[in-house]
């Protein structure tokens, strides 16, 4: 729901510009702000959720998120409306925080580049899925109704939650704990872990700035991210809407490039991942060390230089007036890429410090968003200065500067890094 609710507005950003008297470009930070707090965020949740659990933490978030939302609906300006948005991506942040973990708390390590990949998919697809869905709302009823659909989402998760949203966290001592597993799981709400806060824990996984191997694999990851997904949602309703000349509808069905692109390349990221590094333990007679996940990355990488390549030139070569689809296959090869890479590299990252997974999944959100709030302030200025289709060419450039050469870094030198880093840092290593 973090980013399915950060790109909910994205069909609307025409009828909210002209309703609040504002321009597209404006609006659009309405996205940017929400990717930026959702980056920040987590480090405030997870502490929080150490203490008293993943489950109080979660019923707390969509209960306050609700409430935003409405907030959201009934802002008449500009400044009421992004303040609102605001406080709703700090709210529905921690699912951004504890998704890597309670994926680790969860399963067991065979199946873990599977489960992983479930929960980067949904993340992945909440940025098409949501104005895919809204294009249809804002067209029929209207684009406040958005708002009021998310705030009704939220209430109907919370209540789904009370029944099926189990605590994942695990504490040693409670094996002695006279309570029933039940009990355990779905009644308690108090503190679970006594042991008293400490304010570095706030800002502990930003301590993996030093970790080389993680610092790789996040800025690598973030780096397709950026393009193949925030690029390719966030500018699609200036590069095609007036173009095309469409509605609020028709723009949302744009997004199926990336939904079914995303779909796909998690069957590679995910089943066939575990799949690679099980044959291959199964060969050796031993666990392959992290790094021979990442050949599979490699495969990502070029699928989205392919797919921005496509979108971006064929965009600038479309008919005005005429709609053309090129450009949404190329959404839909870059999306492929972009979510075998976010699976692989995910993955990868928790695998060499499992212990402390929500610390990893914090520091790669982190990197991500932050990127990714960034981005939407120089594509257009990219695009004015060199063109659209000119701009695969700096698209591809950074890709196999900071995705692909840190990745055969990661492949050459990695192994070693990460055992250093290990005690250093007060990381888990590796699972045997």
């Amino acid at each position: 729901m973090g980013t399915f609710t950060a790109a909910a507005i994205i069909c609307a950003y025409e009828d909210i510009a002209e309703d609040l008297g504002v321009s597209i470009q404006r609006v659009s930070y309405l996205t940017s702000l929400q990717i930026a707090i959702l980056g920040g965020a987590p480090l405030f949740w997870k502490p929080l959720s150490h203490r008293f659990g993943r489950r109080p933490i979660f019923l707390l978030s969509l209960v306050l998120s609700c409430a935003c939302n409405i907030g959201c609906a009934k802002s008449t300006n500009y400044a009421s409306m992004a303040a609102c948005r605001a406080l709703v991506s700090l709210f529905i942040s921690p699912a951004m925080a504890l998704g890597s973990v309670v994926v680790t708390e969860t399963f067991f390590k065979h199946e873990r580049a599977r489960y992983m990949g479930v929960w980067t998919l949904m993340v992945t697809l909440g940025v098409p899925v949501g104005p895919f869905i809204f294009g249809f709302v804002t067209q029929r009823v209207g684009y406040r109704w958005i708002y009021w659909i998310l705030a009704i989402t939220n209430a109907v998760e919370f209540i789904l939650y009370i029944f099926f949203g189990p605590e994942t966290r695990y504490i040693g001592a409670d094996v002695q704990s006279r309570s029933s597993a039940f009990k355990t799981e779905y009644l308690s709400l108090r503190r679970i872990d006594p042991t008293p806060f400490k304010m570095t824990e706030f800002w502990h996984p930003l301590t993996l700035f030093t970790n080389i191997p993680v610092m790789l694999a996040a800025i690598a990851y973030s780096m397709v991210f950026l393009f193949a997904s925030v690029l390719n949602s966030v500018e699609v309703p200036q590069l095609l809407q007036s173009k095309f000349e469409l509605n609020a509808q028709q723009l949302g069905l744009l997004f199926l490039g990336l939904i079914i692109g995303s779909l796909l390349g998690e069957q590679l990221g995910g089943f066939m991942s575990d799949m690679w590094m099980n044959t291959r333990a199964r060969k050796i007679g031993r666990k392959p060390t992290p790094e021979f996940r990442l050949w599979l990355s490699y495969i990502g990488f070029l699928l989205t230089i392919a797919g921005m390549v496509i979108f971006l030139v064929c965009t600038e070569q479309a008919t005005a007036g005429k709609l053309d689809v090129r450009p949404v296959v190329g959404t839909g090869v870059a999306a492929f890429g972009n979510q075998v890479v976010t699976t692989v590299l995910t993955t990868y990252a928790v695998d060499l410090y499992p212990q402390d997974a929500g610390s990893v999944g914090v520091f790669i959100n982190f990197i991500r968003s932050t990127w990714g709030f960034i981005g939407p302030f120089w594509f257009t200025s990219m695009f004015e200065s060199v063109g659209i289709a000119n701009s695969s060419g700096v698209v591809t450039a950074l890709i196999v500067g900071a995705s692909f050469i840190p990745t055969m870094l990661l492949h050459w030198k990695g192994n070693r890094w990460h055992s250093k880093n290990t005690d250093s840092l007060g990381l888990g290593g590796i699972e045997k």
